[in-house]
Formats: structure tokens, sequence, C-alpha cells
């Protein structure tokens, strides 16, 4: 399916205002095609499996914890959170009966007081009925600073939480937060009633065994290989067509790519079919190709506690020497569009007046020598002692991220810098190689985003380093108090348009401080198999499973 433009991200039509949450469309009209829950209809059981195929190996089944995409992936099948956005950002009520708003009684004129009335046919998958002890008992967890959360941002806000009954909570904010309606749109709710027996709030037991409320529940899993889940029968809302998920980790694309051509996977996502194979795979019979906008933007994450990183005008001559119409076109067939900022270029809240990008390799030399960085005998530059030298890490198996490497290796090269290649496995890599920022840079793609909110305190807030504070994901170790100020700005404003000009301020402030350097917006090449119905992508989540429950097989 060939798409020009890449869908638009939206920002959620049920947006928190002042006066409250006001819900714009027919949310609950669209929950039957977004997968979530629409109210048990009748259908035949769940029948046939789909094998999806990842390139990254599934890291931790505990949702709270810090995870990534593929993980996210699993989680969307497997637990259920208080309501979801669609693929428009239209967000659905899931456990939640509605969405609250001033005139349901759901939150007070200043929104700062949150009432959620839940469901009260959800069931754990051990049958245990879920409460609003268990909202609660999710929030706390996060809360908690001795849990090695996924981020806390949102979460410190919320305070006086309570429970009125089994299907009631409460809670209050110390300040206003703009984005709260985004970050629990992604809070899988967790079980109390397990996890508060454990002293050790990390302890591994409950994510080798998970017990969730979604659509799906935990079968086994072989470290290396695959995750599988099963249909959940006891499911609250529409039960899933198919009976098994297998969730298949082929660490090398190319032969992710052989598997999904020979029908050895139905579903080929995270990170896709490689640029360099598109046009053959158009062709192949009974295959669906999609060009599937995903919101993640490649670049190169930089340490910047590194003794040559952390200069500013290193930062500003390595991107001045980046050829990104090169990458693009030679690497991957441009199929990419460049980008400028951390908001794919369709996001409400881009801005699109950045300084401009200019590849210029004779200025990025004279840049450094201005900066006193001196060619040494080796043709690698130096300062103080310091060499001009870094390395840079991506996932193993794959090709064009390697093809990349070399290219900026090249021409970084051309102006005196060493750059050398440390590329391991996705496990060892997200470990806490990247979580304790023992990495020189980078090459990833990073949804900047929770959701379709453009607040990113947990990428770049100087309180958001998570080998200082055991949450977040600024793992560039960036500290700006200007762009915190800003940021803070950003968080406590409703008014759409002035949150606007303030993420238009955010992103000039980190485009002009450069802690990761942009390459291009991510458009992932994704296949399915022909019978395999259901598919859809989703820019306001990470991965495109996330409605596996819709998915059916008709052949």
């Amino acid at each position: 399916m060939k798409q020009d433009d890449p869908m638009q991200i939206q920002e959620p039509l049920l947006m928190l205002s002042r006066r409250g949450l006001i819900m714009g469309g027919a949310a609950l009209m669209a929950a039957g095609t977004l997968g979530l829950p629409r109210g048990a209809a009748a259908q035949s059981a769940p029948a046939g499996q789909a094998i999806i195929g990842f390139s990254q190996e599934v890291t931790v089944l505990h949702p709270l914890m810090s995870h990534n995409e593929v993980d996210q992936g699993v989680f969307w099948n497997l637990y259920s959170t208080l309501w979801a956005a669609g693929p428009d950002g239209t967000l659905v009520p899931v456990l939640a009966k509605a969405l609250p708003t001033v005139e349901n009684g759901g939150l007070s004129a200043d929104g700062m007081t949150w009432r959620i009335e839940l469901r009260d046919d959800v069931k754990w998958h051990d049958g245990t009925p879920l409460t609003a002890a268990d909202i609660k008992f999710t929030i706390e967890l996060v809360q908690n600073p001795e849990f090695r959360a996924q981020g806390r941002n949102g979460y410190t806000q919320i305070t006086d939480i309570a429970v009125e009954g089994d299907h009631v909570i409460t809670w209050k904010l110390k300040e206003a937060f703009a984005p709260l309606i985004s970050v629990l749109g992604w809070m899988f709710v967790v079980p109390s009633h397990i996890l508060s027996k454990v002293a050790d709030p990390n302890d591994p037991a409950f994510a080798a065994a998970p017990v969730g409320t979604g659509p799906y529940v935990f079968a086994e899993r072989q470290t290396g290989n695959y995750v599988s889940l099963k249909a959940n029968p006891d499911y609250f809302g529409t039960p899933a067509y198919l009976d098994t998920l297998i969730f298949k980790y082929i660490p090398d694309l190319n032969a992710m790519y052989t598997q999904f051509k020979t029908g050895e996977i139905d579903y080929i996502g995270l990170q896709g079919i490689p640029a360099n194979f598109y046009d053959e795979a158009k062709s192949l019979p009974d295959r669906a190709i999609y060009e599937a906008p995903r919101g993640a933007i490649e670049n190169l994450t930089l340490n910047l506690s590194h003794p040559a990183l952390s200069d500013k005008a290193v930062r500003e001559a390595l991107y001045m020497a980046i050829d990104k119409t090169a990458i693009i076109d030679l690497v991957y067939y441009g199929v990419h569009k460049p980008a400028a900022t951390f908001l794919s270029s369709a996001h409400w809240a881009y801005n699109p007046d950045l300084a401009p990008h200019e590849y210029d390799l004779k200025k990025a030399a004279a840049h450094l020598d201005s900066a006193g960085w001196v060619i040494g005998a080796d043709g690698i530059r130096v300062k103080d002692g310091v060499r001009l030298s870094f390395s840079n890490s991506t996932t193993t198996g794959n090709q064009l991220r390697a093809e990349t490497q070399q290219l900026l290796a090249d021409d970084f090269k051309k102006i005196g810098v060493e750059m050398t290649i440390n590329n391991m496995v996705a496990a060892v890599l997200w470990a806490d190689f990247w979580k304790n920022s023992e990495f020189d840079s980078l090459m990833t793609g990073t949804v900047y985003t929770i959701a379709a909110d453009p607040d990113v305190t947990h990428r770049f807030g100087s309180a958001a380093i998570p080998l200082e504070v055991g949450s977040g994901s600024n793992v560039s170790r960036y500290k700006n108090p200007a762009l915190d100020a800003l940021l803070l700005q950003g968080r406590t404003e409703f008014d759409h348009d002035k949150r606007k000009a303030i993420y238009f301020q955010v992103q000039a402030m980190i485009r002009a401080d450069l802690p990761f350097l942009p390459l291009f917006d991510t458009i992932q090449l994704e296949g399915t198999v022909k019978g395999l119905d259901g598919y859809a992508y989703n820019m306001n989540t990470l991965c495109n499973t996330w409605n596996a429950a819709s998915w059916k097989k008709t052949i």
C-alpha cells in the first residue's frame, strides 16, 4: 500500500483542558475497528495462529519496567490500559467505563481532581476480578523510587489516591499536567493481588509468568527464540479471532525477510523489510506490503558525558558532516525523508522553521579548527589531550544501519574524527549499556513522545537521567535548565496554541544544543501474508501488533 505522505500524528481528540476532558468524535463507534473492547459479540471460537517476526527479542514482560518497542507489542495483547489511542488519535475507554470529563463528574473544573469509574466485568487471567485497588497499586508502583520504572513523568504529580468501592478510583494532582491523558493511555495495569505480596518490587518472577487482563494469556517463552500467547476465553471485550500469537525473534533482517517470503512468518514487523528489498517485496504473490509511518526518528544518540562529545562545537561539526540525502538515497532507496527534530514532520507540534541542516565537510572541518581541535599525526584531531574518537553502536543484523555507520565513519574521518563501530545484540544493547549510558553514541529509531503528546521531559529533562535517578530515558545525560523550564511550561499549559508555541521553542533549543543528531523520519516497511486480515498501523503506539486481537485468518 503506497502512501505519498505519512499519516498525520493527531493530537488526541480527547484533550485535557482547564474545564476538563472534551471528547470529540465517535470514539466508542471506533472501538471495534481498533481492536479495543466493544462489548461481547457473538463469534466463533478463536482459531489459527499468527507468527509475528521481530528483529529484536522481547526483553521484559513486566509492562511497567524499562522496555522497548517489541515489548510493548506484546503488552497491548497481554495487558489493558484505562484507555488507548487509535490510529487517528481518538482515545477509547478500555478498563475505564468512560473517559473522565467535567460533564460526567470525572474531572473537577480545574482539571486537578480525577474520578474514574471502571468496568465491573474485567477479570485477571487467573480469574481474580480487577478492582480499583489494581489501578491504585499500579500508579503507586511506578511512583516507588525503588522500582525500576520505564519512567515516572506525570505519575509524580498524582497524589491522594483513593478507592471508592471496587470500581471507582480518585486522585488529585499536585500541579497541572496536560500530558497525563496520554501518559495514562500507555499505563498497562498490573495485578495488585499478586505483586503486592512480593517484597522486592523488581523481583523477576512476575515477568517470567505474567498475568494480565488483555485478550491474550501468556503461554510460553523460549529465550532467544519466541514468546507465545493464547486467546483469553474470559476477555471482557470482543474475543480474539486467532487462538495463538507467536512473537518470533529473528535477529538478522535479511533472514527475517526470507522467512516472510517463504511463509515461515505471517507478519514482518520491527524493524521491517529492508529498503533494498522493497521493490521485490511489492512483487511477491499473496503478500500485502505497507509503508507504515512510525513517528520514530532515526538518529545518533550522543552521550554528552563523553569527553569529546560534550563539546557543542564537536556535535555541530558532526551534524554538518552528515550527508542525509546520500544515506536516504543510497542506503534506504529513497524510502525516508530527512528529519530535523525529535518530532515527525506530521506531528501537530512540529516546528517547520528550525535552523536548516547543511552538509558541508569544509565548514565542519573549519568549525573544529576554530574550536581548537587540532589534527594529530594519525589524522585524528586532539584537544587538551583528548582524541576526537568515539564509538557508535546499534543492534546487530541490520545491514542498512551497518552501511549507514560506514558512510558516517568515512565522512567523519575526512574532518579528522574517528568513529569506530561496536554493534551488539538487542538484548545487550537495551540493557545496562543503554540504561546506564555506557555507550559513546547509538544509532536508533527513537519515538521520543508518549502517544501523541509532544512532552519530552522523560527524554531530555535533567531529572530523567536513568543513571542518576533510576528512571527516565535521558540516556544522553543532557542537562539544560532553560529547557527544563520550557518543558515545565509545556506540561502545565492546557491551551492548544500556547502549547504548540512552547514546543516550537523546545525544538529550537534542542536543535541548537544537539544532544542527538536526527537523520530521517522513519517509514517502516511491513507486510502480511494473504489471508491475514485486520492489520492497521498506529503511530500512537510503538508497535503495530497493538490490535492483533482483531487479526484473523480468512484462508
